[in-house]
């Protein structure tokens, strides 16, 4: 650490040496949901529609199938180190699974340049309303997330909750945390939506029923 930094820390720790304590924040907002699996599912779904993703559903019996349609003919998509194999469909001539080593630290790893020029990513993810990612093997760093222009993201029935904090409940902050709700757009002043500013333009999302 320098000196000029430790100047710095110095001074904040003395400045706040007689700041008072903080009270202890009062959480008693709801943190278990009180919905059936069903019900959860079919708010996740209305929610994810009304932030203009598409949703498909898929077991493990054709969710290859499911993904491969998404996916198109001609593609050259990227995928985590951790993703399930079984749930991608086989490369053809034109169309070509990339397999991202998890860290730019790593050997395999995309670069930017090389992220940007993939039609696709897929991940797995967790989930409530808003799909939470947190760098997991089969969810991948924030970059192949957020770089390709498609997003194919499958999530688990089993791991869709209702609330924020039975969510927050699940991931750890040791590792970065991603939030989507729906493809990345903003809107001008004119309040112009543009899509795939921030993000990628296309969200698919597959429920898979395990």
């Amino acid at each position: 650490m320098s000196s000029a930094k430790e100047d710095i820390l110095a001074r904040i720790r003395t400045s706040l040496a007689d700041a008072p304590v903080a009270p202890e924040p009062q959480r008693n907002y709801r943190r278990v949901s009180h919905l059936n699996q069903e019900q959860t599912i079919e708010m996740l779904v209305d929610r994810l529609v009304d932030y203009k993703a598409n949703v498909f559903e898929a077991t493990e019996a054709n969710i290859a199938d499911v993904i491969a349609e998404r996916l198109g003919e001609t593609s050259h998509y990227v995928v985590p180190v951790g993703l399930n194999r079984q749930w991608l469909p086989e490369d053809t001539p034109t169309r070509t699974c990339f397999t991202d080593s998890g860290s730019t630290l790593e050997p395999g790893a995309l670069t930017v340049h090389q992220l940007d020029a993939v039609d696709a990513v897929v991940t797995s993810c967790a989930e409530t309303g808003t799909i939470f990612l947190n760098s997991n093997q089969d969810e991948g760093r924030r970059a192949i997330s957020l770089v390709p222009d498609h997003h194919i993201c499958v999530v688990p029935r089993s791991t869709v909750v209702e609330l924020v904090p039975e969510a927050i409940d699940r991931i750890t902050y040791e590792r970065p945390v991603t939030m989507i709700s729906g493809p990345s757009a903003t809107s001008d002043i004119e309040l112009i939506r543009v899509e795939g500013v921030h993000g990628p333009r296309t969200l698919d999302v597959i429920i898979l029923d395990q």
